[in-house]
């Protein structure tokens, strides 16, 4: 079993351990310090021993900030997790607030005087970050400050680093060689003229060296540095325990291993041009880089290549998704012949897993499964544990967010449930998200478009009846890497265009506070199609690869238009058709029933 449900954090360890960082705080003499969810890597899924936030606040999300003045403290978080930071973090130590945006920067000005000081460990914030940051106090006469990292000073049990073993991401995976790779990224740094490229970030360096690791959970990298040069050649950092003598040969002569201590004196001694990705490299990397004369150039050479999926990837994306489809079919008929009962939320995730277990391919899930019943299936990214477990009842709704990973693929999946008969305002909004749903899975578009031209497609139903929600549409996905995955999104602030091969989420939800929540989540890939008939423009489409049904017992047919239904009717055929083969057979019986035309 991957997931586990122990209570991790609790808010009363809060005003004992805040007092243990103010005390490192007045020795060094900084009147606030800056604590994020983030490591040296600058990625969303952190090591247990980067838990600062967790340690500090009891929050557990994956994204979220907290600032620790003298005598106030503050956690600021997106839209996510704007339910769930009040329900682990202990009101009477922080106030709450919201990111990105202004919200830290006012919060900081309004609490220090003109001269005031605010550290920060230069490994944990990228360049954009702090750089706004700065901009934003600057006026106000406050200062900001590198440091060594004061909560490693007050955490006595601090967890050690990672030493995962690393493994071999095959070619036929892949489709394309780790030198075919690097002499295609390294041609485009010769063309901006740049001698090297720095990359911080596990998964653009598991991508390029078609390697694989285990130093994170529900990810599958090996945390380390690397140096990309323009003739092709790499230097690695900080994976030396990591490498066995497979991967070792894999990687040949044109790789170099060195320890972590030489990455910033080697990245000073580089100077020219050097490529990187401003909201990610940390500020530690670029100081090194500056201080050796280096003219730096934003630009991440590996972000956009690692989004547009090769063909090999794209298979191993439907393989994965077969596969966890018939888990996941697997999954619902059981749960619809067993719901209520005496069933849980933790019972529910642990059956999820073992039918993905049984599929003999899981490598771990994706993410911790979000698994809410009632009124926990509002709190967007809920976690269940053996303190929050809560039966599940007839007349309620259950949401399930959950994954797998696979040497082929990675997968994310939402379904929102009925559990018994379902009232008619909780199918009226499922219906108004699925219309969402639909928008953007039907959707045939210019050469060009980007995220946020699309983004309102799938809230223009919601928005009708007054509701909305405060998480993007979609995010990136990678290829038996990280379960969210940039540089594309569908959300309103997204501006990289969306381009054939790149795989995206599509999931629109609604969440009422103390009530329900629903969501319903596809995986979809972008495609080339066919000009329109008269048309002259280049045309793209996305095709779905998630399959298994979406609950038609919370659909109000009345509210949808006609190519809706035939969209829907559609969808689940495929489902029927690609999943009865896979399944066993009283699943395929109630699939034939799930999967009916509306």
């Amino acid at each position: 079993m991957f997931q586990t449900f122990d209570i991790q954090t609790s808010p009363d360890t809060a005003a004992p351990r805040i007092a243990a960082l103010r005390a490192e705080m007045a020795r060094a003499g900084v009147d606030a310090f800056l604590v994020p969810r983030a490591d040296a890597h600058q990625g969303e899924t952190v090591a247990p021993r980067d838990e600062r936030l967790k340690w500090l606040t009891g929050f557990t999300g994956s994204a979220g900030l907290a600032i620790a003045g003298r005598e106030s403290a503050a956690v600021f978080v997106d839209g996510r997790y704007t339910l769930q930071v009040r329900t682990q973090c202990d009101a009477g130590v922080f106030e709450f607030g919201t990111f990105p945006g202004e919200a830290p920067a006012r919060w900081l000005r309004a609490l220090l005087p003109e001269g005031g000081i605010v550290a920060y460990d230069p490994w944990l914030h990228g360049v954009a970050e702090i750089d706004a940051l700065s901009d934003a106090l600057r006026p106000a006469g406050i200062t900001l400050q590198t440091t060594p990292n004061l909560i490693d000073a007050a955490w006595p049990d601090q967890p050690a680093p990672p030493q995962g073993e690393m493994t071999i991401q095959p070619h036929a995976l892949a489709g394309a060689t780790h030198e075919q790779k690097r002499l295609e990224i390294a041609e485009g740094l010769s063309a901006r003229g740049a001698q090297a490229a720095l990359l911080t970030l596990p998964d653009a360096i598991a991508w390029l060296l078609n390697i694989r690791g285990s130093d994170i959970a529900r990810m599958p990298v090996a945390q380390g540095f690397a140096i990309l040069h323009a003739d092709g050649q790499v230097d690695l950092y900080g994976m030396e325990q990591k490498l066995t003598p497979e991967v070792r040969s894999h990687l040949g002569n044109s790789i170099r291993s060195h320890d972590a201590a030489r990455f910033l004196p080697d990245v000073e001694e580089l100077g020219g041009t050097l490529s990187a990705d401003r909201a990610s490299t940390p500020v530690a990397v670029i100081e090194a880089a500056l201080a050796g004369g280096a003219t730096l150039d934003w630009h991440d050479p590996i972000a956009l290549p690692k989004a547009r999926k090769s063909e090999a990837e794209i298979a191993g994306a439907h393989a994965a998704h077969l596969r966890d489809g018939a888990a996941f079919a697997e999954f619902l008929c059981w749960l619809d012949h067993t719901a209520p009962g005496d069933l849980t939320e933790i019972a529910v995730c642990e059956k999820l897993e073992a039918f993905r277990q049984q599929t003999g391919a899981l490598k771990d899930i994706s993410f911790e499964t979000i698994c809410g019943a009632g009124p926990n299936g509002a709190i967007v990214h809920y976690r269940v544990n053996t303190d929050t477990n809560r039966a599940l009842k007839s007349g309620e709704l259950l949401l399930v967010d959950s994954g797998g990973q696979y040497q082929d693929g990675t997968t994310d999946i939402t379904r929102t449930i009925a559990i018994g008969p379902a009232g008619e305002e909780e199918r009226r909004a499922f219906t108004l998200v699925l219309k969402g749903m639909i928008a953007i899975s039907r959707l045939r578009f210019p050469a060009g478009i980007a995220g946020r031209d699309i983004d309102a497609l799938a809230r223009a139903a919601l928005w009708q009846a007054g509701y909305d929600y405060a998480h993007g549409t979609g995010h990136g996905v990678g290829s038996y890497l990280g379960v969210h995955e940039g540089p594309q999104r569908i959300a309103r602030t997204s501006h990289i265009p969306l381009e054939p091969g790149m795989i995206l989420s599509n999931e629109p939800g609604y969440y009422r506070e103390g009530a329900f929540g629903i969501r319903i989540e596809n995986l979809i890939v972008v495609r080339p199609t066919a000009p329109v008939e008269g048309g002259d423009i280049n045309m793209h489409q996305f095709d779905t690869l998630t399959l298994a049904p979406i609950d038609r017992r919370l659909i109000n047919p009345m509210l949808l238009t006609n190519d809706e239904r035939d969209w829907l009717d559609a969808y689940h055929a495929h489902v029927l058709t690609a999943l009865t083969p896979v399944v066993s057979p009283d699943t395929a019986s109630w699939l034939a029933q799930a999967c009916a035309p509306l």
